[in-house]
């Protein structure tokens, strides 16, 4: 009998509340893969309906992620934690990400969840991609204990929607994925929360059928969340919500936070907004 893989499928939902300067919300329905880095070559030689640098129904290429440049994505990732004062020890990096359908794919956010070799988990590579082909990480430790919901927070430092000022805040609040996954994502200015957007989901063992299913439940994923990023963008305009003017992306592809230890109070959120980072 073949072990378990680490490795998983995630069926969830998505919400965003945007609660100025108009009040604006939307849910949908998504899945996403949890890939073990280690695993990859493992996956692809189990599933039929997924390849790793092949098409498929389902695929997932490692030049969609990090420098784009296909290589060794957990080198990358661990090279790029150590650019942030954070040693690897070889631990598992496990990727939340949306997968190619028929070979289109597009990831407002995907998640690195870098491990210790122990199972504690040492930090979180957040990586953001825009609808202009531009695409920032924020690598954040995380402290306290493992086992409580972890807490993180930078400033914003890449332009995502055009309808939200460069000059914000992040609040990341997660819990890891293992039976269940939750992340939460809280934007602030110097007044108070902005806009909130969660990610609720439940683990399904990752198989041929697992990902049928989740196929035939929402047949073409990739377009539904383009079509609905442009959708709900015009629906903000149209309620009188100005556009922003895009700057350069940063001149780092990396930004650097710091976390909130999850043994600590967590702090008032004028705190949470002048605390520096």
């Amino acid at each position: 009998m073949m072990p378990e893989l680490k490795s998983a499928l995630f069926p969830g939902h998505v919400t965003h509340a945007r609660l100025k300067p108009k009040e604006h919300k939307l849910a949908y329905r998504i899945y996403s893969l949890l890939l073990d880095l280690d695993e990859l070559d493992e996956v692809d030689r189990r599933l039929k309906l997924f390849s790793v640098d092949r098409f498929n129904l389902f695929s997932f290429y490692r030049k969609d992620r990090g420098d784009r440049s296909g290589s060794n994505l957990k080198a990358h990732v661990e090279k790029t934690m150590r650019a942030g004062g954070l040693e690897p020890d070889g631990g598992p990096i496990r990727l939340l990400t949306m997968p190619r359908l028929l070979g289109w794919a597009f990831n407002p956010l995907s998640v690195f969840f870098c491990y210790r070799r122990d199972g504690t988990l040492h930090a979180i590579l957040w990586e953001v991609d825009n609808t202009f082909g531009e695409r920032h990480g924020y690598m954040i430790p995380v402290e306290g204990d493992p086992a409580a919901e972890i807490v993180q927070h930078c400033d914003k430092a890449f332009y995502v929607s055009p309808f939200m000022d460069m000059d914000l805040r992040y609040r990341f609040r997660v819990t890891p994925p293992a039976e269940k996954l939750a992340i939460r994502i809280d934007t602030f200015d110097e007044e108070g929360l902005v806009l909130t957007a969660r990610h609720l989901a439940k683990r399904a063992e990752l198989t041929d059928m697992a990902l049928l299913k989740a196929f035939c439940a929402i047949p073409f994923l990739t377009l539904r969340v383009i079509g609905g990023i442009h959708w709900e963008a015009l629906k903000i305009w149209v309620k009188g919500v100005g556009l922003r003017v895009r700057p350069r992306p940063p001149e780092l592809p990396v930004s650097y936070g710091h976390a909130i230890p999850s043994n600590s109070h967590a702090p008032s959120k004028k705190a949470d907004l002048n605390e520096p980072v």
